[in-house]
C-alpha cells in the first residue's frame, strides 16, 4: 500500500471490529482509524477511542451518551449519539468502511456508505439477505465496492480472482461462462452428530459454544441451526450475481477449506487458511494486496484428513427455508431474516426450544406478509411487520 488508509469501524465492538483494531494496531503506519460507532458496549468504545484517537466516535444508545461524552472530554474527538447520527458517519469519505453492525439493524449505515461510494468491506450480511437489490444498484450507481468479510465470501472472492459479479467497476477481466459453479463450506456447528431425539433439550449455553469459530450469540445460534449458512447463500447470489442453483454447501467439519470455485475447464481453485476471522479481514483491509501480520499458519499434517457432508434437512431445516426464500425471492428473504432474529432472541431468552426456530420461521414464511423492497423504507416496513406477526405467534405458542 502506498499510502495511510483511513477506516471507519462501524460495530466496533463486537467481534469482527476487535479483530480489525487488533490488526491496525499491528500496522499503525499503514492505517489509521477516522471512526468507530458501537451499539452500547460503551466501556470498550471509550478504551478504543482513547488508544485508536478516531476523528468521530458514535454511540447508537442515547443512555451512554453522558459517560461517553465525559470520558473523551478534551480529546478532540468528536462524539456524536443516536441510531441515525451513527448510520451518517458510513457516509463521511474514508478509505474503508467496516460494516460489522449485525443483523438489519446495519442496513441504513451500509446503504449510506454504498451510496456516496465508500469501499464496504461487509460482515453484516442481513443487508443483502434482505436488501440485495438496493444495495447492489446502488453500489453500482456510486462506483461502491463490496469485499466480503465472511471467511466463505472472501474465500469465493479471492479464488475468483477478487472480483465481486454485482457490480460494474469489477467486471474488466472477468467471463462469467468460464466458472461453473461455487462452493460454501459448513462446520455443521456443535451438533453436527448430536441425536436429533435430544434437540428439544438444547440450551442457550450449549448452542453458543461453537467447535471452531469465537462469534456472538446470535451468529452462533445461526451456525447451530445452519441458517448462517442458509443466509450465506443468499449474500452469495447478490454477492457474485450467481442463481441459487450455482451456489453449493457442503459440511467440512475441519473447516480448512473455505470456499472453492468450480471452472468450465474442470478445474477447481479453494482457498484455506485457519479458522481464524483475521485472514478474511486482513486481505479486505490490503486489498488488492495482502496484509503481513505473521498469523498461524495451517498445518496439514496436523489435521490429517479432509471430510465432507452433504446438508441433512432433518437436522438443519433452517438452512432449507433460507434457500426456499432466495428461489421465492420478493419479501421472503427479508420476512426470513426479521422472523430468524426474533426466534433467535426468543431461544436465547427461554422463550423458545431450539428445534421451534425452525417452526417459528417456516410458519411466518407460509403466510402472505404484503409488501416490497424496493426502497430501504420499504424492506424495514417488511421487518418491521414480520416481527409483530413471529413475536405474536411465539407469544401464543410458547
Amino acid at each position: 500500500m502506498s499510502k495511510q488508509r483511513s477506516i471507519t469501524i462501524l460495530g466496533s465492538t463486537g467481534s469482527i471490529g476487535t479483530s480489525t483494531l487488533s490488526l491496525i494496531g499491528m500496522q499503525p503506519e499503514q492505517f489509521s482509524v477516522y471512526a468507530l460507532v458501537a451499539g452500547g458496549n460503551v466501556d470498550l468504545l471509550i478504551e478504543q477511542a482513547l488508544h485508536f484517537r478516531p476523528t468521530v466516535v458514535g454511540i447508537a444508545d442515547e443512555v451512554c451518551s453522558i459517560t461517553l461524552r465525559d470520558a473523551l472530554k478534551g480529546t478532540g474527538i468528536e462524539v456524536v449519539v443516536g441510531q441515525a447520527a451513527c448510520d451518517n458517519i458510513a457516509s463521511h469519505p474514508v478509505d474503508l468502511v467496516i460494516a460489522a453492525i449485525v443483523g438489519l439493524a446495519g442496513l441504513p449505515s451500509v446503504y449510506a456508505a454504498a451510496s456516496v461510494g465508500n469501499v464496504i468491506a461487509l460482515a453484516n450480511k442481513e443487508s443483502l439477505v434482505s436488501a440485495g437489490e438496493i444495495i447492489g444498484t446502488t453500489a453500482v450507481k456510486n462506483r461502491s465496492r463490496l469485499l466480503p468479510l465472511d471467511s466463505e465470501h472472501s474465500a469465493i472472492f479471492q479464488c475468483w480472482n477478487g472480483w465481486g459479479g454485482h457490480q460494474e467497476n469489477n467486471l474488466e477481466n472477468q467471463d462469467m461462462t468460464e466458472v461453473s459453479h461455487i462452493c460454501l463450506t459448513a462446520s455443521g456447528g456443535p451438533f453436527r452428530e448430536r441425536s436429533i431425539d435430544s434437540f428439544d433439550s438444547i440450551t442457550p449455553t450449549e448452542a453458543v459454544k461453537h467447535p471452531n469459530w469465537t462469534m456472538g450469540q446470535k451468529i452462533s445460534v445461526d451456525s447451530a441451526t445452519m441458517m448462517n449458512k442458509g443466509l450465506e447463500v443468499i449474500e452469495a447470489a447478490w454477492l457474485f450475481d450467481l442463481p441459487s442453483e450455482k451456489i453449493e454447501v457442503v459440511i467440512h467439519p475441519q473447516v480448512a477449506i473455505h470456499g472453492l470455485v468450480y471452472f468450465n475447464d474442470g478445474s477447481v481453485i479453494s482457498q484455506m487458511g485457519t479458522a481464524d476471522m483475521k485472514t478474511p479481514i486482513s486481505y479486505a483491509l490490503a486489498w488488492p494486496d495482502r496484509l503481513c501480520w505473521k498469523p498461524q499458519q495451517l498445518d496439514l499434517l496436523a489435521i490429517g484428513r479432509f471430510d465432507f457432508y452433504q446438508v441433512d434437512q432433518n437436522r438443519f431445516p433452517c438452512y432449507f427455508l433460507a434457500r426456499d426464500a432466495l428461489q421465492d425471492g420478493g419479501v421472503k428473504p427479508a420476512v426470513l431474516n426479521a422472523v430468524n432474529e426474533v426466534s433467535v432472541q426468543a431461544f436465547l431468552e427461554g422463550h423458545l426450544p431450539f428445534k421451534n426456530i425452525a417452526t417459528v420461521v417456516s410458519e411466518i414464511l407460509s403466510r402472505s406478509i404484503d409488501g416490497d423492497v424496493a426502497s430501504i423504507d420499504a424492506v424495514l416496513d417488511v421487518d418491521a411487520r414480520a416481527r409483530v406477526v413471529a413475536f405474536e405467534y411465539i407469544k401464543a405458542n410458547w
